[in-house]
């Protein structure tokens, strides 16, 4: 589907989705809008529609209106136990998050309240049993996770024909990745059973999103590209049906496909939320994605239209809204080399600890990549501080993230403080490191060792690290001026005239005033 067309499609949902929310039901809902599922239940027959319908909404993440569909399922079918697996299903959102005990506890009582129902299948029972094992296994969400999935591998093999099974254990596989896992395991074993899936079903929302998901790195995004451009095809009433396909086209730097896709998300979420569907926090996510694709490719002035737009939004999550903000903030600075926006980048009064650090962080590179050594530390230590109050088991996983920030403001604190050695060990080191993770998008720390190599005058060394950085995030645009002017430093002509030719090329119709665009322009109309 073409970008415009999909446009239209999404804009003609809207008026059967009024309908929908006329009657806070999901019935005008059809398979051409969210999927094609088969999920045979031993409940009433009048509930099997609407039960498969919960099934889509949960394979596109839409959980705020599965969680609404399974509920209602309840009352108009009390012996209906597989719907309250379908809640507690709902409440669990896999790949992003560690569900608090509040939840696990009323997961748990929705897994309690279906088995005190009349036995369903023995099939039924082992749904039930799998995810209980998440809910009622004692230690830390990981555990949990691969618990669950081990689960769901029995329930996978046992019943080879139920094809909702396998796709579900392949989310499971990718919801028990372990951290920083660079052989892509799971990944690679959930997308064979997902490929075999989408053979079978190419109109399963599941399969071909999981598929995006299981490919969702550098090394893999082109494997991905099918499922991308499916997707949006299968689902188009749900927003991140719309949006996910941009993962993989960032990943291949196909900054169009990514605009295109997100702002069509974008449209679709804010509509499905003025009619008082849930998820209006979902276009923040799609949003990030915007901003990142038009820094890449020269739309500077839409970047800032869409920082104005926060602003504007309505009922999104506080928390989420403050920290985009600011992400936003940094991230136009950093992309554009506006080191003194950085620095200048405010914290809210209120601000918790993570987001503060979020703000030093900024502040220390902005400060460092000006200059100002002593203000450069006193930003970092003062991450460091906040990491160190974060104790409870409940903060680990912010102060993980808080990691991520010191090693990535620490190398240019000691360029600025003239330790240029110890800088490019720590920027190799973790360069070698996340290329073989494959997490990074925005400036990888690839990328920054290149950067730290140009400014240090050794274009002929930090040429090769460009080139590294662009074969895992292909068409940055940093990536791609930096290569071509350390091509130019080096004495390599040929190799900085293709590198400039193909930053003009990624920014074609932009109207940028970006002086590194305007000086790959001028140097090319020499030639």
């Amino acid at each position: 589907m073409k970008p415009a067309a999909l446009l239209i499609a999404v804009a003609s949902l809207f008026g059967v989705l009024a309908l929908a929310d006329e009657g806070h039901h999901h019935e005008d809902l059809t398979d051409e809008q969210l999927g094609t599922v088969h999920f045979p239940i031993s409940c009433a027959a009048s509930v099997q529609k609407p039960f498969e319908r919960g099934i889509a909404l949960l394979h596109s993440f839409w959980y705020e209106e599965a969680e609404k569909e399974f509920t209602q399922i309840t009352k108009d079918d009390p012996s209906c136990a597989l719907a309250h697996w379908g809640v507690a299903m709902s409440l669990w959102h896999q790949l992003w998050d560690h569900p608090s005990a509040a939840t696990i506890k009323r997961g748990l009582s929705e897994l309690k309240q279906a088995e005190a129902l009349p036995p369903g299948t023995d099939r039924e029972r082992d749904y039930l049993a799998a995810l209980r094992a998440f809910y009622e296994k004692k230690g830390d969400h990981n555990e949990r996770a691969r618990v669950y999935s081990e689960a769901m591998e029995g329930l996978y093999h046992h019943y080879p024909d139920d094809r909702e099974a396998a796709a579900f254990y392949a989310l499971s596989l990718l919801a028990s990745e372990p951290d920083g896992d660079s052989t892509f395991a799971n990944r690679k074993k959930a997308a064979a059973v997902l490929e075999k899936l989408f053979a079978e079903e190419p109109t399963h929302p599941g399969v071909a999103h999981y598929l995006i998901h299981s490919y969702d790195k550098p090394q893999l995004a082109e494997l991905g590209l099918r499922a991308a451009q499916s997707y949006a095809k299968i689902a188009p009433a749900a927003p991140h049906a719309l949006h996910m396909p941009s993962h993989i086209f960032a990943r291949l730097g196909l900054w169009q496909d990514d605009i295109d896709s997100n702002l069509a998300s974008i449209a679709a979420t804010r509509r499905t939320a003025a009619m008082h569907m849930g998820g209006a926090s979902h276009q923040l996510h799609a949003m990030d994605f915007l901003q990142y694709a038009y820094l890449q490719c020269g739309r500077e002035a839409d970047a800032k239209k869409l920082t104005e737009e926060l602003d504007t939004l309505r009922g999104v999550d506080g928390k989420q809204l403050g920290y985009t903000k600011i992400q936003f903030a940094q991230r136009y600075a950093f992309e554009l080399h506006h080191w003194q926006e950085a620095v200048s980048l405010p914290i809210a009064p209120d601000a918790k600890p993570g987001m503060k650090a979020l703000v030093y962080w900024g502040r220390a590179i902005g400060e460092a990549r000006g200059g100002n050594a002593a203000a450069a530390r006193k930003g970092l230590e003062r991450i460091k501080a906040i990491q160190k109050s974060m104790t409870t088991a409940s903060e680990q996983y912010e102060s993980d993230a808080l990691t991520a920030y010191i090693e990535g403001a620490e190398p240019w604190v000691l360029h600025a403080e003239h330790q240029d050695k110890e800088a490019i060990a720590l920027l190799r080191a973790r360069a070698d490191k996340e290329d073989k993770i494959g997490e990074e998008q925005d400036m990888s720390p690839r990328e920054m060792l290149a950067d730290l190599l140009l400014e240090l005058k050794r274009p002929e060394e930090a040429l090769p690290e460009y080139e590294v950085a662009l074969k895992l995030n292909p068409n940055r645009f940093n990536s791609l001026y930096g290569a071509a002017s350390s091509a130019e430093m080096a004495g390599k002509n040929e190799k900085a005239t293709t590198y400039y030719a193909q930053l003009v090329k990624v920014c074609a119709g932009s109207n940028s005033d970006r002086p590194e665009l305007g000086r790959a322009k001028a140097l090319l109309a020499k030639k």
